[in-house]
């Protein structure tokens, strides 16, 4: 019985503090302080929205001109 009442207020007290700490790098209340990029020169957002959306949708139609090309040279 001691045992089991041990054992939960030792796994009480780690999941609390494992939450905790686990949020330390954030700063609460700051809008982008979780993003991975910075979000305050919107210049640069916006080269850097436009080249990873314009790679993504680019690569398929690049492909398939590669496609053709070289179908068409056989």
């Amino acid at each position: 019985m001691v045992f089991a009442q041990t054992s939960r207020s030792l796994v009480r007290r780690f999941t609390t503090s494992a939450v905790r700490r686990s949020q330390e790098w954030q700063q609460q209340g700051v809008p982008g302080s979780n993003l991975p990029f910075d979000i305050n020169n919107k210049y640069k957002l916006t080269a850097l929205f436009v080249v990873f959306f314009g790679s993504g949708l680019s690569a398929p139609f690049i492909i398939a001109r590669r496609h053709l090309l070289l179908t068409s040279s056989k």
